[in-house]
């Protein structure tokens, strides 16, 4: 048996095709809204087109401070992160901060002066920590980015995509330094009042980062996340006019349109597997794992069993008996354990007699 029915079938459409009008017609050039615990998509535009990123480069910038180096080291600033070109937290050569100061210039200010400091203190060189952040990319699967700078000031070879940021920010918010750091609203360092760029921390329920950027050849470019019922989102478009409003629309739509529901849970009777030899010729199958997943109104689950059609007996209650992948539109979206529900012993062969042996 390959396919165990759980739910009705449905045919899923593109989730674009269900938005409203207001989300259908982003401003955006590029666009994409994942859920950020499984990677689904629920909106997409031009998500996989290369585009300069500008400061939205900081989230990979941080990030590998984050994880590479102790945010309460202090160091001193020098001269060559001084009077970097572009947005600026206004260090001063010789002037001693921790790298969480820093991080807070780098993502609330936006600082490209505290993004050279930062990828000096951790790579040696600004040339050095690009290797870093390339590094890091190639392990998250950004197949279509490349650094040369901590700061994102344009150049031919500095670029990314709108599914490739969604990926690194899912990702960073994972982190809680990061996460401390880029929902933070403002914050004092020394006698710098700094007050996050992002105002999606004021605007929309839940929001808890990530970061703005902008340049003339680049655009606008925002990448936003929001967490409600412990359920996060990300959204990023990319030359945007609009994307304070586009960026609420999406969000509130990914909440309100896909709800968390549960697939199947433990202990849940699938189905049945043909068992060979068996005192009788089927066992049950049941679920060894609550699945949960996020659901648009008009769409159903089905599970498909991957396992063989048949086993041979004996089995036993609650041993492995494969996995089932959860499915929805023929597309498999995770895949949760199974055990045999009930035990079947082998048939036992009725002992025949010497004459039954001979004459039989």
């Amino acid at each position: 048996m390959k396919r165990i029915f759980a739910g009705t079938a449905a045919v899923l459409l593109a989730a674009v095709l269900f938005f409203p009008v207001s989300v259908q017609a982003l401003s955006a050039e590029k666009a994409i809204l994942v859920d950020a615990a499984t990677g689904r998509v629920l909106y997409e535009k031009n998500a996989d087109e290369r585009s300069l990123i500008a400061s939205t480069t900081k989230i990979m910038t941080a990030l590998v401070v984050c994880e590479q180096c102790n945010v309460l080291d202090r160091m001193r600033i020098p001269k060559e992160a001084v009077g970097i070109e572009g947005s600026s937290m206004y260090l001063q050569e010789g002037e001693v901060l921790t790298l969480q100061e820093l991080l807070y210039g780098l993502m609330l200010h936006s600082g490209n002066d505290a993004a050279v400091a930062l990828a000096i203190y951790c790579g040696g060189t600004v040339e050095g920590f690009a290797e870093m952040m390339n590094d890091k990319a190639r392990v998250l699967g950004m197949t279509q980015s490349h650094f040369e700078n901590p700061n994102g000031l344009d150049s031919p070879g500095h670029y990314s995509t709108a599914r490739d940021l969604a990926i690194l920010a899912s990702y960073a918010m994972k982190n809680p330094i990061f996460h401390k750091t880029v929902s933070t609203k403002t914050v004092t360092v020394g006698n710098r009042y700094l007050r996050n760029h992002n105002k999606l921390l004021w605007q929309v329920a839940g929001a808890d980062g990530v970061k703005t950027g902008y340049t003339k050849a680049a655009g606008r470019i925002l990448v936003s996340s929001a967490t409600r019922d412990g359920r996060r989102l990300i959204a990023v478009t990319i030359n945007d006019p609009d994307d304070w409003n586009d960026h609420g629309a999406l969000l509130e739509e990914g909440f309100s349109r896909y709800q968390v529901r549960r697939i199947v849970s433990a202990g849940e009777r699938i189905g049945t597997v043909e068992i060979a030899g068996g005192q009788v010729g089927y066992a049950e199958l049941v679920a060894a794992e609550d699945f949960d997943y996020a659901l648009a109104p008009e769409e159903r689950s089905e599970l498909v069993f991957s396992g063989p059609g048949f086993v041979y007996a004996p089995v036993a209650r609650g041993a492995d008996a494969g996995f089932a992948h959860v499915c929805i539109d023929g597309k498999s979206v995770g895949k949760i354990p199974i055990v045999f529900g009930e035990t079947v012993e082998q048939k036992t062969q009725e002992k025949k007699s010497l004459i039954q042996r001979l004459f039989g």
